[in-house]
């Protein structure tokens, strides 16, 4: 009964699905991002030769994810190109999907079928998510298994958690993107001007949000001021640039692939007095991440909801 009931939300799944597989632009899409990952294992794996040439070097002990942070300056690594490239198939994967529906007539002909109008939408964004999370999770794997195959690195249980981690929080980054970008579709009539709107989005945190919140912050903080005037002015410029799913993204998967960070904010000496400079454990590193976490997923929700909400009340026959 169940089953029936939501047939036709998973048949619009599969179709949107099929739709994203066969088209130009997602294939193209996946084989540069490929190839960028390739390129990326290349560079980890002559930085980790480089670094580990002698038989009597002790091994650091996340020695495995290098494959997924290091770069030998030439091309930037892995995570790098996931952070800067992700967004792009997220918002090219959604930028489309109601006002093509619209243009070419056949919006009208799908809610002429016994469904609901929210299983289009939510049937449409559902099937986008489900692909991005296995060509992510599938593209991990590969990597996993390539650094194994060429540099003999076998990963631990928690190196492998930390990876598997790593794919759970890119997915949800570039949902945010994708729920922006089928935001944008339904806002906009053109598709043209959805996807130059979801890009205009990307460049403006990728490249000048940077820059804005530096003026914002005050620069780099004197030296000579008042300690807890420092730390005011670091945390107000932290506060700026979290604000940042790219930033919230960056320092996220960087906590979990590399063990090392712990913390992601100033650090007192009394904080520092004492401690003993070694790895963080997986389930601290997650907690260090949690919030960053709930803020991707919060502005997910929240996009879809108006999405969702916009294309309740849009008439679609005018």
């Amino acid at each position: 009964m169940e089953g029936t009931k939501n047939r036709p939300f998973w048949v619009i799944v599969k179709k949107e699905m099929a739709d994203h597989i066969l088209s130009w632009r997602f294939n193209i899409l996946l084989l540069l991002i490929l190839l960028t990952t390739i390129a990326s294992l290349y560079t980890a794996g002559l930085s980790i030769r480089d670094a580990v040439p002698k038989s009597n070097t002790i091994l650091p002990d996340d020695l495995f994810l290098k494959i997924f942070t290091v770069s030998n300056g030439t091309l930037p690594s892995f995570i790098t190109f996931v952070g800067f490239l992700g967004p792009l198939l997220g918002i090219g994967m959604g930028f489309d999907a109601i006002n093509s529906e619209r243009n070419k007539g056949t919006l009208i002909r799908l809610l002429s079928q016994p469904l609901y109008r929210d299983d289009i939408i939510l049937g449409k964004w559902v099937g986008a998510l489900i692909l991005l999370a296995v060509f992510f999770f599938a593209m991990g794997i590969l990597v996993t298994g390539l650094g194994i195959l060429l540099f003999g690195i076998p990963p631990s249980a928690e190196e492998f958690l930390r990876v598997l981690s790593f794919l759970m929080v890119t997915v949800v980054y570039i949902a945010f993107w994708l729920t922006l970008s089928i935001l944008f579709s339904i806002l906009f009539r053109q598709a043209a001007t959805s996807v130059m709107a979801g890009m205009a989005i990307w460049l403006f945190f990728t490249l000048f949000y940077g820059m804005i919140i530096d003026l914002l912050a005050g620069g780099t903080p004197d030296q000579n001021a008042d300690p807890q005037a420092v730390l005011n002015q670091i945390y107000w410029y932290q506060f700026l640039s979290r604000l940042s799913p790219s930033q919230l993204f960056t320092e996220a998967t960087t906590t979990l692939l590399t063990p090392g960070v712990r913390s992601l904010g100033p650090l007192t000496m009394e904080q520092v007095y004492g401690t003993i400079p070694s790895p963080l454990p997986l389930t601290q590193s997650l907690l260090l991440i949690w919030p960053h976490v709930v803020g991707l997923i919060a502005l997910s929700v929240l996009l879809f909801a108006v999405s969702f909400l916009l294309f309740m009340r849009q008439e679609v026959r005018s």
